[in-house]
């Protein structure tokens, strides 16, 4: 059984690895939060503890998941934002070629622009604030010096459930069972969810069929905030009781400061030709993930 150390597997996408390659690898998970009982601490920015772990470990190949992906919170602690997200991956690419295995590392939509509809693999990234800086040089460093790699962009992740969903959905459904008759959302930022489990599985066929490289990995279906937030409320039955009413950006001026691009609409291109894009669309990925993470949620 070939083993994977997996740093920063204490969130929502941690969660969906170890579920998605616990049966068929032996893991070792860590992160500076040790939230479950198959996770042990380490902080991946102290260099020398990483090595030294992954070194005792012996992995066949290393997963560096952890990220801060709190927008507001990236542009008010640039120094700690490039720390994490960008100096801790130049630690997993030395310890990665170092012991010559395959690297993994997340990426975002968020290092484009928004002034395209839609970006492919190939497209050029141009980050607007801090957090797409510090992801986008992270991915840079990836490409330019690992020896083998698989860089994977995701879109608007969702996965985990209300223990460990931080993102749109769970904020949404907060709002729902805290008994709010109406959701503004924004109808000017574009993007494509992305399901943790739909993310871990299509890593899994690339990994084993050797395939590295850099990856769009999204769900399909082009979508926004707003359609995102429609389908929710009609999945969940609840179009009579809830009004979804669109806003523009600037209703959210004071709480979300930090640049946003209008679209990060990812195609996952470079799947496609290859035959390897196992994403399904987001649609069907949010109805699963409502029945198998929120049943009895809004009753609780």
């Amino acid at each position: 059984m070939k083993k994977i150390y997996i740093a920063g597997c204490g969130g929502m996408l941690g969660e969906a690895f170890y579920k998605q390659f616990g049966s068929d690898y032996e893991l070792r998970c860590t992160d500076k939060d040790v939230n479950e009982s198959w996770l042990s601490y380490l902080d991946f920015r102290d260099r020398a503890a990483y090595r030294a772990d992954v070194r005792d470990f012996k992995p066949d190949y290393i997963f560096h998941l952890g990220a801060y992906t709190d927008l507001e919170y990236c542009e008010k602690e640039a120094d700690d934002a490039y720390q994490t997200n960008t100096l801790a991956v130049e630690n997993a690419v030395s310890i990665a070629n170092e012991l010559d295995i395959p690297l993994l590392y997340i990426s975002t939509a968020g290092i484009f622009d928004g002034k395209q509809e839609t970006y492919d693999d190939w497209d050029q990234p141009n980050p607007l604030g801090v957090y797409a800086r510090s992801k986008y040089m992270g991915e840079r460093y990836v490409v330019e010096t690992a020896n083998r790699y698989l860089v994977c962009r995701a879109g608007w992740m969702m996965g985990a459930g209300p223990r460990k969903d931080k993102k749109f959905i769970q904020k949404l459904m907060k709002q729902i069972k805290a008994g709010k008759t109406e959701l503004h959302v924004v109808d000017d930022k574009l993007g494509t969810p992305t399901y943790t489990h739909d993310f871990a599985r299509n890593v899994k066929a690339l990994l084993e069929a050797e395939l590295w490289g850099l990856y769009n990995m999204v769900c399909g279906g082009e979508t926004g905030r707003l359609e995102v937030a429609q389908e929710l409320v009609r999945l969940l039955g609840l179009n009579e009781r809830i009004t979804v009413t669109p806003v523009s950006s600037d209703f959210f001026s004071a709480e979300y400061f930090a640049a946003r691009p209008a679209s990060e609409r990812l195609i996952n291109r470079k799947l496609n030709l290859r035959g390897m894009n196992h994403m399904r669309d987001w649609r069907v990925a949010l109805e699963e993930y409502l029945r198998d993470y929120y049943a009895g949620y809004l009753d609780r």
